[in-house]
């Protein structure tokens, strides 16, 4: 069945009704994310952190959804290997964990892609892609944004402005990056992201669930997943279907463990509660999202960021500053008095948020 875009926006709400548990195909998908098998070699990235594009005798290409990962490879007979890194920071390097040999530099072809030469031999490897610094605990500006979908035509103003940003590491983003999340939107979102400076480390949004099961996690990555930069930590969880998966919930208790004596950003696409009351954007469950608010509260969480509904707010959530920036072009709220914009944040992992700043794309808003 092929959802329209207009049923899509009521999709998350379908899928509740019809099944106990709407996310958990997606969830237990994030799960095989980062790990292929072939009779040249085995491919496992740690914590899932990037997709496995293409992988053949003498190819392989990851997808990053984080600025610093780690992985893994089982080689099964004497490869020469071009290995290629989409989504990946500028400084971007690839260091060989075992120490047996340096691996030089071929090209980048582009601003977020690199590439490189690899000569292997039979057995086990591992490999760590980081920027120089990415380990030190410091301060850094990212940038969020989320909500793309119709307006995919009109992208290019938005990254022209974020490349104007300065000293941005990356872009964070929130769902809604397609339509209908069809493969055709996927391979149009990720060709308009050529021309972006920076890498865009995002979890889906209802709007990616059009296509089933859902094509995203086979392109971009995982829907729920933690990474860390600079000492800051951050965690995307999948809200698209109006809840969070247990198995996902799970897995949330030892993030937060993870990141509770730092500073912690958590991202998601639907919010628990609607701030506004514009329109029913918040979980299916009341319940579910006192308790999930509360977790993160007594977990520490030190910002939340949402998308889905098509404007910006500011407030706070249990006590906790949060943020919703959905200015990426789909079609604005009802009297909302902001167009396109994103939001830029200054964070430092001793010292927490230090400021924040919408910008507005379309300078007559």
């Amino acid at each position: 069945m092929t959802f329209r875009s207009s049923g899509i926006a009521g999709l998350a709400l379908l899928l509740t009704l019809g099944c106990t548990r709407p996310a958990e195909e997606r969830t237990r998908q994030d799960l095989q994310v980062g790990r292929v098998r072939s009779a040249a070699l085995d491919v496992e990235v740690e914590s899932g952190l990037a997709a496995v594009r293409t992988l053949s005798r003498n190819r392989l290409a990851l997808w990053l959804s984080a600025p610093s990962v780690e992985f893994s490879l089982v080689v099964h007979d004497q490869l020469l290997l071009a290995f290629d890194v989409e989504n990946a920071m500028a400084a971007l390097e690839l260091s060989d964990l075992d120490a047996r040999h340096i691996v030089p530099v071929v090209n980048g072809e582009g601003a977020t892609k690199k590439s490189w030469q690899l000569s292997l031999t039979p057995g086990a490897w591992h490999f760590r892609l980081a920027a120089p610094g990415a380990a030190e605990k410091g301060r850094f500006r990212f940038a969020l944004m989320s909500d793309v979908q119709e307006a995919i035509d009109r992208i290019q103003d938005v990254y022209r402005v974020i490349n104007a940003q300065p000293t941005l590491d990356f872009l964070l983003g929130a769902g809604d990056l397609t339509e209908e999340g069809e493969v055709e939107e996927l391979e149009r979102f990720q060709h308009e992201l050529t021309t972006l400076n920076v890498p865009y480390y995002t979890t889906l949004g209802n709007h990616e669930l059009g296509e089933r099961p859902p094509a995203y996690q086979q392109w971009f990555g995982r829907a729920n997943f933690q990474f860390v930069h600079r000492g800051v930590y951050f965690t995307l969880l999948d809200s698209a279907s109006a809840t969070i998966d247990p198995l996902a919930d799970d897995w949330l208790d030892g993030w937060l463990a993870n990141g509770r004596d730092s500073v912690h950003v958590v991202a998601m696409h639907i919010p628990p509660f609607d701030p506004v009351g514009t329109r029913n954007a918040a979980f299916a469950s009341r319940g579910e999202a006192a308790a999930l608010l509360a977790k993160l509260a007594e977990g520490g969480v030190d910002l939340t960021l949402y998308g889905h509904i098509h404007s910006y707010y500011s407030f706070e959530n249990a006590g906790i500053q949060a943020v919703i920036s959905g200015g990426g072009g789909a079609s604005p709220e009802r009297g909302g008095d902001i167009g396109r914009h994103f939001v830029v944040f200054d964070i430092d992992a001793t010292r927490g948020v230090i400021s924040s700043e919408v910008v507005p794309v379309d300078q007559e808003h």
